[in-house]
């Protein structure tokens, strides 16, 4: 049954539609700039998201100092208000503007693994562009199945899914997800699938996520070890002068056959590689979202991802 729409539905539809065509104006350095004061904002007014990013980065990072994660925590927001108005920016785009905006490392090992002709399953996190490298990758490697949760919003629901299909990519959502995507592995394509968010449903697995116990999504290594097909892990960079690296890392390779508890361990395998890029590159990651509940006042935070619907349950 079709989300019903309110009337700050439209409100919001119409902000965002009017920035995507403020963005198609505006070069690249301007959109990065107004990206950062977005962020800025809400780094100021969204008291309760502040807080519990600053406990996650104490937390994640014991050793540092209160100032320096609150100054990651303002890097993390001024950068997810550039993610944003860059994807506005790469929605107003044709194919060859974006390729001009991107270079890409280890794309071959992607290559490879199709190859191989059991399809690719691609993960990452809520981590630097990770939607810009999924339209570019169908334009560079070849078009994808992306898994997503519905947006709240039905029209920023619809404007986001065809910002997502317009370089071919398909989006697959919950209700019947592991039918569809066990087909387009069938069919060797690439399907990717984010692996950060707190899980509740009882398919979820503990791995350790920076030293803590984190609820996580066993879909990609039982995917994985069900089908046999490659599990290569991306990340989508900023670089100087509004440009964008798309690195693509070595498969990670499966637990050994007779491993007691192959999913989790897998899992945690994957899980340890966004860990290292996290800390790597800390405002780049997430540290708003309730990844951990045991975080002081983390229960008390809306959550920054919509629910499924009873219908995908």
């Amino acid at each position: 049954m079709a989300e019903p729409v309110l009337l700050r539905h439209r409100i919001e539809y119409g902000a965002v539609t009017a920035v995507v065509q403020l963005t198609r104006l505006l070069p690249m350095p301007v959109v990065l700039g107004a990206g950062t004061l977005l962020g800025t904002a809400f780094h100021l007014f969204d008291a309760a998201h502040r807080r519990l990013a600053i406990s996650n980065l104490q937390a994640a990072f014991p050793l540092r100092s209160p100032d320096e994660c609150a100054a990651i925590a303002r890097g993390m927001f001024a950068h997810f208000g550039r993610l944003l108005t860059v994807l506005l920016k790469f929605s107003t785009m044709s194919p060859a503007q974006m390729l001009a905006r991107v270079e890409f490392e280890g794309e071959d090992r992607v290559r490879a693994a199709h190859a191989e002709g059991r399809g690719v399953l691609l993960f990452t996190g809520h981590f630097g562009f990770w939607e810009i490298n999924a339209l570019v990758h169908a334009l560079e490697i070849q078009p994808m199945s992306v898994l997503a949760r519905p947006l709240d919003n039905p029209l920023l629901h619809q404007l986001l899914e065809s910002v997502r299909r317009r370089t071919g990519n398909a989006v697959i959502y919950r209700r019947g997800a592991i039918r569809r995507v066990l087909r387009a592995l069938g069919d060797n394509q690439a399907v990717a699938i984010l692996i950060d968010q707190h899980m509740q449903s009882t398919d979820a697995v503990y791995v350790d996520f920076f030293n803590r116990p984190a609820a996580t999504t066993s879909a990609l290594a039982a995917l994985a070890l069900r089908t046999g097909a490659p599990v290569v892990p991306v990340f989508a960079l900023p670089q100087p002068g509004g440009r964008f690296r798309m690195v693509y890392e070595h498969a990670v390779a499966p637990p050994p056959s007779d491993e007691p508890d192959a999913i989790r361990a897998f899992t945690q395998r994957c899980t340890d590689v966004l860990e290292m890029y996290v800390r790597r590159y800390p405002d780049l990651w997430l540290w708003m979202h309730r990844r951990w509940r045991d975080v002081d006042g983390a229960a008390k935070v809306k959550g920054m991802f919509p629910r499924a619907s009873a219908e995908e349950q």
